[in-house]
This record gives C-alpha cells, structure tokens and sequence, in this order.
C-alpha cells in the first residue's frame, strides 16, 4: 500500500515553528518583527489566491504584511518603482514579485531589482550563483519545500539516486543543485529526453516539475521509489498533478498528494526565507555598527 505524504502536516509545524520564533524574538525587540512586501500585478484569478495565501501566512505568523496591487496595464517604470521602493524600506525583510507578470513587463529584469538579501523566492541572478556556489544565500521555496518534505519524512539523500523530471528555473535547476549538495546522484529528464522512463525506473525518488498533466505513470516508476509531483492543474473535476497517482498505488512506497503536499511546503518555505532574511539583516547591521 502506498503511503501518502502529508505535507500540510509537515508544512503546519515549520509555520508554528516559525511563528514560535517571530513572537520569541518581539518580546526582546519589537522591531525584529519580519515584514514582507508582495506585489501583485494584474488581475490573474490564480496570482491573486497565491498572493492571499501567502499574506494570510505572513499574518499568522506574526510578521507585518506589505502589499501593494497594480493594475494589469502597469509599465516596466511603475513597477520597478514599487519594487525599489519596498527594497529601499528597512521596515521589509522581504520583497515578492508574483509571476507571471503581463506580457508587457521584463520578468527577469524586475526580479533582479530586488536586493539579493530581500529575495525571499530566491530568484534573482545573484541567488542563483550564490547556490550554484554552496554559499549562504535564500533558496527558492518550492525546491526547498520539497527537501524538507523528503527530510520530515526520513528519506536519505545521500547516496540516493534521484530522477528530477523538468529543468525549469523554479524548480527543478534548483532543486537539482539542492540535491547534489546533500549528496545524492542526480539524473535530469527534460523536454528533449528521448525515454523518460529510462531516466525514471532505476530512481530512489522521483521529482515531477514539468507543468505537463499527468505525464508520469506507473510506467515511469519501479516499486518502491518515492515519488514527489509538485505539478499543480486545474481540471472541472478539480486539483490534479504532473503524476497519475491512483496509478502508483501499490506500486511507489511514497508519493505526495496533490492538493496537500508540495503546496503548503513553498509557503512554509517563504516565512523561513523571510525570517532567514530579517535575521542576517540583523547580523549586517549589527556588523557595521
């Protein structure tokens, strides 16, 4: 029988943890209180639950939320203005540009506005190179969430061979790097592999990031393995993944619902990175003075 890995479970005791720690350290100084800023562009239904979600989280976890809405027709100019500004506020740990953003705004270039330091999804170019690096830096939630899921539920990575299945900038080139740090070996499946369960069955644990519903199969995985989908769609019967899990049943020894399981771990993920940011701001402040 496979068992179902919990991930609202693992995600609640991060955030009460967090929680735990945000309301610790305002008893001792009201002003370490974290404060993270969302900017929200357009009017996509989707964007907007997400941003809610994550402020809601924010919220509950003691922190202060800043949040500013632009309309869909908003410039590259008006943006990085609101970007600058939330990035130049000592008040903000940390700054989060929902995507996608409309197609008349440079993604990249506006996440690279924001300071390396305040980069709560871990996204700008130096972030990159800082984990590319092995050096201290915020990581991008959802590849993060996923190692602490597999961590929670006592799976080595060590010597464990790993199939990640799609090299978006999100999450699976991350999440690869992440991995070979923990010293697992790593074999990456894309949109040019020519057979993906070749790449797939001799895995320990399988990682679905591919935006492509229901792509992998009991064909795709060998008894045993652990899979995680963190594939997420919208279907008139409702939430659905990268993975055909009522396929896997008795057949992967693990597996991650969806909804309920990598989900709630990237906005756990955002309120550590929020709390890992006010802290080192701390320790640099602390440093100059």
């Amino acid at each position: 029988m496979t068992t179902t890995i919990d991930g609202t479970r693992i995600a609640q005791r991060i955030r009460s943890r967090v929680a735990a720690e945000v309301t610790a350290a305002a008893v001792t100084d009201p002003g370490s209180v974290p404060g993270l800023a969302t900017v929200l562009v357009g009017d996509d239904p989707a964007s907007a639950v997400y941003v809610a979600a994550k402020r809601r989280a924010i919220r509950e976890a003691g922190m202060r939320d800043f949040h500013r809405h632009l309309p869909p027709h908003a410039t590259q100019d008006q943006v990085a203005g609101v970007v600058d500004a939330f990035a130049a506020d000592p008040a903000v740990s940390g700054v989060l540009l929902q995507l996608p953003l409309p197609p008349q705004l440079d993604a990249a270039v506006l996440i690279d506005r924001i300071p390396v330091a305040k980069d709560v999804d871990g996204l700008t170019t130096a972030n990159a190179g800082l984990l590319a690096r092995g050096e201290r830096g915020l990581r991008p939630c959802t590849p993060s969430g996923v190692i602490e899921l597999l961590d929670a539920e006592g799976i080595a990575l060590k010597g464990a061979r790993v199939a990640v299945v799609g090299w978006g900038d999100l999450v699976g080139r991350p999440l690869t790097q992440l991995l070979l740090r923990r010293g697992a070996t790593v074999s990456v499946a894309h949109e040019h592999t020519t057979d993906l369960a070749d790449v797939t069955r001799p895995a320990d644990i399988v990682v679905v990031a591919t935006g492509v519903r229901g792509l992998v199969g009991p064909e795709h995985v060998s008894p045993g393995a652990v899979v995680i989908d963190v594939g997420i769609h919208r279907t008139p019967a409702g939430l659905t993944g990268d993975v055909r899990s009522a396929e896997l049943d008795g057949i992967a020894d693990r597996i991650t619902p969806v909804p309920g399981g990598v989900g709630p771990m990237t906005i756990a993920m955002l309120l550590v990175n929020t709390l890992h940011a006010a802290r080192w701001a701390a320790e640099r402040a602390a440093v100059a003075a």
